[in-house]
C-alpha cells in the first residue's frame, strides 16, 4: 500500500470519531431516524465506530510487517512554530496492535450500547462521549510529538468522567471525582517532566528524542524528568499505590465504560513507558527501573490478596470490584516487564497488554450481563449459599465466565499466560548494572501473584457458576444475539493470540529492540 494512502488511513482513524461525536450531536435526517430519534443516534454510533474499526484493519493490512521498527503512515507538519510543536502522527510495531484493539473495543462497546444503552440522560451526549473518547486514545497511540501525546493523553479525561457521573450507577458521582482529580494531579507532573525534555532536548519530536537517546540531556536531567513523567504514567497504569481510583471508577462506570477503562485507557500508561521513558530518558529509567520492578511486584500480590478477600464467602465482595483490583494485578505484571529493561520482558509486558484488554474486556461485559439479569453484582447475593448456578440455569453466559476466568489467570494455550510468564522469564535474568537478586524476588512474588489469582478466580466460579438451583430465583436469560455478537470476536482473539503468540511478538520486537538501542 502506498505511503500517501497510509497517511490517509492513519489521519482519518484519529480525525473521524471526532467529526462523527459533532454529528452526534446534530438533528438526525428524515430518512434515517428509524424508529426513534434516540435509535438513529446509537445507529451512528455503531456506524462510525465500525467504519474506524474498518480503517485500523486496513492499515494494519497495509502495514509493511518486514519492517515493523520504521515508523509508518508518517504525517510530520508544523502546527505551533513558535513553540516547535509539529503533527506529527505514525505508526510501528508497538502502537499498531493498541491502536487496533482501541478501535476494535469501542466498536463492540458501542455494539452492545445500541442493544443495551445504560440508563442515564441523552443517548446523543453517551454517543458523542464515546466518540470523543475513541478519538483521544487513538491519538494517544499515534502521534509523535510530546505536546500533542499530553493532549490526547487528557482529552479521554472528560468524557471518561461525564460517562461515569451521568450513567454510571450507585456511587457515581464520588467516584468520577476521585477518578478526575488522581488523573489530573498526576498528569500536570507528568507535563512538567514533558516540557523539561523537550526544552533541554531542543525538541518535542519522540522519534528524534528517542534516536538522541538522552545524550542531549544531563544525568539530573533525565532523572528529575523520569520521575515525573513516570509519576503521571504511573496513575493512569495504574500502579500501586497510586490505583485508589480505579476500583470505585470500574464499580459505579457503566458496563461499556469499564470494558473501555479496563481494556484501553489504562494501557496508555503504560505505553507512555515505553514509547517515551525508556528511549528517551535511559538513564533516568535505569535508574528507577528497581523501584518500579518493586511496586509493581507488591501490586501484583496486593491486588491478587483483596481479590481473595472480595471473593469469600461473607466478604461483601462486588464482582465489579473484584475485576478491577485485579486488574491492578495484571498490570503489575505488565510495570515488572518494562522494569526489566530488555526486550523479553517490554515485549511481555505489551503482550500482557493486550491480552489484559481482550480477556478483562470479557469479563466486564459478562459481570454487566450478570447484573442486567440479577439487578446486582454483589457475589453474595449472587451466589446464596450454595451458588447461583449459573452452568445449569444460563449455561452459555456460565461457559463463558468461566473462560474468561481461565483465561485470567494465565493459563496456557490462551492469550493471558504469554505476557506473564515473559515477564517473570525477564526477571530471572534482568538488563546489565540492575540487581539480579533483587529482581529474583520480584519474580518469587510474581509467581505467587499468579497462584493467588488462579485461587480467587477459582472461587469466583465456583460460586458464580456451580451450586443448587433455587426456586425462589427467577429463570434466567442465555446468551443474547447482540451479546453473543459483541463478545465472540474477544473469545477468538483470546484463543488465536494464546496460540499463536509470534504474529504478536514478531511484531512488537524488532521494534522494541530499536527502541531500547535508541532508536539506532
Amino acid at each position: 500500500m502506498s505511503h500517501t494512502v497510509m497517511q490517509i488511513l492513519l489521519a482519518a482513524i484519529v480525525v473521524l470519531p471526532l467529526l462523527g461525536a459533532v454529528a452526534a450531536l446534530l438533528p438526525a435526517p428524515p430518512g434515517l431516524k428509524g424508529k426513534s430519534p434516540e435509535q438513529a443516534v446509537l445507529r451512528h454510533g455503531v456506524t462510525v465506530t465500525g467504519a474506524v474499526l474498518a480503517l485500523a484493519v486496513a492499515l494494519a493490512a497495509g502495514f509493511d510487517h518486514g519492517h515493523p521498527a520504521r515508523m509508518q503512515a508518517t504525517t510530520d507538519v508544523s502546527w505551533i512554530p513558535a513553540l516547535h510543536i509539529r503533527i506529527h502522527l505514525g505508526v510501528d510495531g508497538v502502537s499498531l496492535p493498541l491502536l487496533v484493539l482501541t478501535a476494535l473495543l469501542t466498536f463492540l462497546s458501542a455494539l452492545y450500547s445500541y442493544h443495551r444503552m445504560p440508563q442515564g440522560p441523552s443517548p446523543k451526549a453517551f454517543v458523542a462521549l464515546l466518540l470523543v473518547l475513541e478519538a483521544g486514545t487513538l491519538a494517544t497511540f499515534a502521534v509523535l510529538d510530546l505536546m500533542l501525546f499530553f493532549l490526547a493523553f487528557e482529552m479521554v479525561l472528560i468524557p471518561m468522567y461525564f460517562l461515569i457521573a451521568r450513567w454510571g450507577g450507585e456511587g457515581r458521582g464520588p467516584a468520577a471525582w476521585r477518578f478526575i482529580l488522581y488523573t489530573l494531579l498526576g498528569s500536570v507532573v507528568m507535563l512538567l517532566g514533558l516540557l523539561l525534555v523537550g526544552i533541554k532536548g531542543g525538541t518535542f519530536d519522540m522519534v528524534a528524542l528517542a534516536t538522541d537517546n538522552g545524550s542531549s540531556l544531563s544525568h539530573t536531567t533525565q532523572l528529575v524528568a523520569a520521575l515525573a513523567i513516570g509519576v503521571g504514567l504511573a496513575v493512569k497504569a495504574p500502579m500501586w499505590p497510586l490505583h485508589t481510583w480505579l476500583p470505585d471508577a470500574h464499580t459505579s462506570a457503566p458496563t461499556v465504560g469499564s470494558v473501555l477503562l479496563a481494556g484501553v485507557l489504562l494501557k496508555m500508561g503504560t505505553y507512555g513507558f515505553v514509547r517515551i521513558l525508556l528511549p528517551i530518558v535511559p538513564d533516568g529509567a535505569h535508574t528507577f527501573a528497581p523501584y518500579l520492578a518493586a511496586l509493581a511486584a507488591v501490586g501484583i500480590v496486593y491486588g491478587s490478596l483483596v481479590c481473595l478477600a472480595l471473593a469469600r464467602s461473607g466478604g461483601k465482595g462486588d464482582l465489579k470490584r473484584l475485576i478491577a483490583y485485579s486488574s491492578v494485578g495484571h498490570m503489575g505484571f505488565v510495570l515488572l516487564g518494562i522494569a526489566t529493561l530488555t526486550p523479553t520482558g517490554v515485549n511481555g509486558a505489551l503482550f500482557a497488554n493486550v491480552a489484559h484488554g481482550l480477556i478483562t474486556g470479557l469479563l466486564f461485559f459478562l459481570v454487566g450481563a450478570l447484573k442486567d439479569r440479577y439487578g446486582t453484582s454483589d457475589l453474595d447475593s449472587l451466589s446464596g449459599t450454595t451458588g447461583a448456578a449459573l452452568y445449569g440455569r444460563a449455561p452459555r453466559l456460565g461457559g463463558l465466565l468461566a473462560f474468561g476466568a481461565v483465561a485470567s489467570l494465565g493459563l496456557p494455550g490462551l492469550a493471558g499466560f504469554w505476557g506473564e510468564m515473559l515477564a517473570m522469564f525477564a526477571s530471572f535474568r534482568p538488563a546489565d548494572g540492575l540487581s539480579r537478586p533483587a529482581f529474583l524476588v520480584f519474580m518469587a512474588l510474581a509467581g505467587l501473584g499468579t497462584l493467588l489469582t488462579a485461587a480467587y478466580l477459582l472461587v469466583v466460579v465456583r460460586r458464580v457458576c456451580m451450586g443448587d438451583k433455587r426456586d425462589e430465583v427467577p429463570a434466567l436469560a442465555d446468551v443474547h444475539g447482540y451479546e453473543f455478537a459483541a463478545w465472540t470476536p474477544l473469545v477468538a482473539l483470546t484463543v488465536l493470540a494464546g496460540l499463536w503468540p509470534a504474529a504478536l511478538i514478531g511484531l512488537t520486537d524488532p521494534a522494541v529492540q530499536q527502541l531500547l538501542a535508541g532508536g539506532k
